[in-house]
């Protein structure tokens, strides 16, 4: 049973309590340095104290002394900057960012004070401020924000300088002015372009100055033209369609209503040209989110005038609506689409319903024909592997299953399987020593995250952890995944723990937290706890006070209409919405509901786990539209919501690995899968 398996730490109590005595000496020497980058001030170096709730008893966690009036105070002022930084008010920044001259992070009130007015600065403020906080993460940030900035103002000598110097060089509108400014210099960036413009909802500025350049220039031809137009069509993005348009000398407006309002785009009619076909189709694929047969049928009015091309393009925009639908009709128009050039998404979703059709020769021929990028993905490596093992190809499969075989992920472990191999545990590394942990106990960096966190402001807390890994070795990362263990920051144990590649602790990937409260729950229920604790890892990464954006609360991200009628329906008569952040409370709720769907599942932890993701209504939906038991794998991977696709993945996985972690013994993913049956007599869920 679990309840004899509880994690120890990597450290006893004594040990921890030797890291965190010397992290107090070494940080007092660290903040006794010269202000400046690398040896900025830090909040105070947290001391042993108590284990905190859900934690193992043997596991040092390190607890902050708790805050005099005054450092509240500072820190209610701090909370104040940065929203006044948030809405752009320069003045009250500048006013509040006065009022903290000593503050504890002072990299951060020189940021906010200055982001509000990044664009009256002059560049020698913004350089001043880049050489004050020299290889930090909030510099890498302003550098993030300045780029957008010079780009906007066609600087390109200064952007041009300061790009190199940006670290994380993950920004798509940064990445856009780049490939601008290369292109206004006379550079040909066609091919990177096609690369990185697929995605119209974030263009922007940016990336509209960049279409436009590479169209004017000649960079882009025609049919590169209407590539954009029709991408900007599949994924609803009116902006890019007007612009790309208005480029082919087209109607902006005709090109709005083809993705806003198609009906209206499919009345007005096909049109003469080439732009108005074009338009037209797009009307089609947009009729086709809501009405595939609609959609079929303004398409079939209008085939004889359009090209053998177009009629292509046009089936593959309906196929695809039919795909996001699980339309059984969706096979026979990506047959009827054969020849059009297929968007990365299109050919997702050709492959998925070859797969739900068993064509694995259609499978086959649509992974080789995407783009080697795409190919190489996990999900197209491994499905390309299946189709060449059904076609008797083995050698070529086994080798594709190799080269992901090694990630520990869905697709990973299924490979594993196809090469005869279970999911294991790998051997645990040497625990971190004292002195290891003292060394991250020290860095300045997990002391301002650690700030951050105690503020709840967990995006800046985020980003100081991920930076201050840079660098780092495997046993460094062992050593603050430790770290974060021991200060209850289990995300950031998760994340860190999964960065290393030879030395391997899986209680860090894969903590079981609470297991005081929740083993009973689970096992009261009837419940596997190695998929409660793979479901809470998707859901919350184990922060208790998670909230997402729809209202889901709680380590398992319980609605609060969903908390409400399992409290009625399993007798909590005392009740009340605020206990969904209790964590006893949102495990009992969480579980119960998890429970039912799982029973409305009759037994499926993949249909039982999509509907606690979308909704029962949605599972059920998707189950009902198969007249034939289905592979487990297959089933997931055509689930229409991404989201949830991706939920169920992970959380299977998870499962997969946390019950070879609890058994000890190798675990089969496919097996956990299963095989997915047409419904049965299902009872209602809301």
């Amino acid at each position: 049973m679990f309840s004899q398996k509880t994690f120890t730490g990597t450290a006893t109590l004594g040990a921890a309590s030797f890291a965190a005595s010397l992290a107090i000496s070494i940080a007092a020497s660290l903040l006794a340095t010269p202000a400046g980058a690398r040896a900025q001030s830090a909040p105070p170096a947290p001391a042993a104290g108590t284990p905190a709730a859900g934690t193992p008893g043997n596991v040092a966690v390190l607890v902050p002394a708790a805050p005099s009036d005054a450092q509240r105070e500072q820190d209610e002022l701090f909370a104040q900057l940065r929203e006044a930084a948030r809405v752009n008010n320069a003045d009250k920044a500048a006013d509040l960012a006065a009022r903290l001259p000593d503050y504890a992070i002072p990299s951060y009130v020189d940021y906010y004070r200055l982001k509000p007015r990044l664009r009256d600065a002059s560049n020698q403020e913004v350089l001043d401020f880049l050489k004050r906080w020299d290889g930090s993460a909030i510099a890498d940030r302003m550098r993030n924000d300045w780029l957008l900035e010079l780009g906007r103002k066609r600087d390109w000598a200064s952007f041009d300088r300061e790009l190199p110097l940006f670290v994380k060089n993950d920004d798509y509108q940064v990445k856009c002015y780049a490939l601008l400014s290369r292109a206004m210099k006379g550079q040909n960036v066609a091919a990177a372009a096609r690369v990185l413009l697929d995605n119209p909802p974030l263009y922007g500025e940016a990336c509209a100055a960049l279409v436009a350049q590479l169209a004017q220039s000649g960079q882009f031809s025609r049919a590169d033209l209407l590539a954009q137009l029709r991408l900007a069509g599949e994924q609803h993005a009116t902006g890019p369609s007007r612009r790309t348009a208005l480029l082919l000398d087209g109607s902006d407006t005709r090109a709005a209503q083809a993705v806003d309002l198609p009906a209206v785009a499919l009345a007005r009619g096909i049109g003469n040209t080439r732009v108005e076909h074009e338009i037209y189709l797009v009307a089609v694929g947009r009729m086709a989110r809501t009405s595939v047969k609609l959609a079929a049928v303004a398409l079939n009015k209008n085939a004889p005038r359009l090209s053998a091309e177009e009629r292509a393009i046009g089936w593959s925009n309906v196929a695809l609506g039919a795909s996001l639908k699980l339309d059984p009709d969706a096979y026979g128009y990506w047959q009827r689409a054969a020849g059009a050039p297929l968007s990365a998404f299109q050919a997702e979703w050709k492959t998925r319903i070859a797969l739900r059709r068993g064509d694995w020769k259609m499978v086959r021929a649509t992974i080789e024909a995407m783009p080697a990028e795409q190919q190489a993905q996990s999900a197209w490596t491994y499905w390309l592997g299946r189709a060449l093992l059904a076609q008797g190809r083995r050698e070529d499969a086994q080798a594709l299953f190799r080269r992901i075989g090694d990630q520990n992920s869905f697709y990973g472990q299924l490979a594993m399987e196809e090469m005869g191999m279970q999911v294991t545990i790998p051997p645990a590394a040497t625990p971190p020593t004292p002195a290891e942990l003292a060394q991250v106990a020290a860095n300045p960096g997990f002391r301002r995250a650690l700030k951050f966190f105690s503020m709840r402001m967990r995006f800046e807390g985020t980003r100081e952890w991920n930076w201050t890994l840079n660098g780092f070795t495997e046993r460094q990362l062992l050593a603050a995944a430790e770290y974060a263990r021991q200060n209850a920051i289990l995300d950031r144990m998760v994340n860190t723990s999964e960065r290393t590649r030879t030395e391997f602790d899986y209680t860090q990937r894969f903590p079981a937290p609470h297991d005081d409260i929740l083993h009973p729950a689970a096992q009261g229920l009837g419940l596997d706890h190695a998929w409660v604790y793979g479901l809470i890892r998707q859901e919350s990464r184990f922060i208790s006070d998670a909230r997402s954006g729809v209202g889901a609360s709680g380590l398992m991200q319980v609605m609060p209409s969903t908390g409400k009628w399992v409290a009625e329906k399993i007798g909590l008569t005392d009740y009340a919405h605020d206990m969904l952040h209790d964590i006893r409370t949102n495990i009992t709720l969480g579980t119960n509901y998890l429970s039912m769907v799982l029973g409305n599942a009759e037994g499926s932890q993949v249909l039982a786990t999509a509907a606690y993701n979308a909704g029962p209504g949605r599972a059920r939906t998707w189950r009902g539209l198969l007249d034939a038991p289905m592979e487990g794998a297959i089933f997931v991977e055509s689930i229409p919501f991404e989201e949830t696709r991706t939920y169920v993945r992970n959380v299977m996985s998870n499962a997969t690995n946390y019950a070879a972690l609890f058994d000890k013994r190798p675990q089969s993913l496919k097996a956990r899968l299963g095989t997915i049956t047409p419904r049965g007599n299902a009872i209602g869920l809301p």
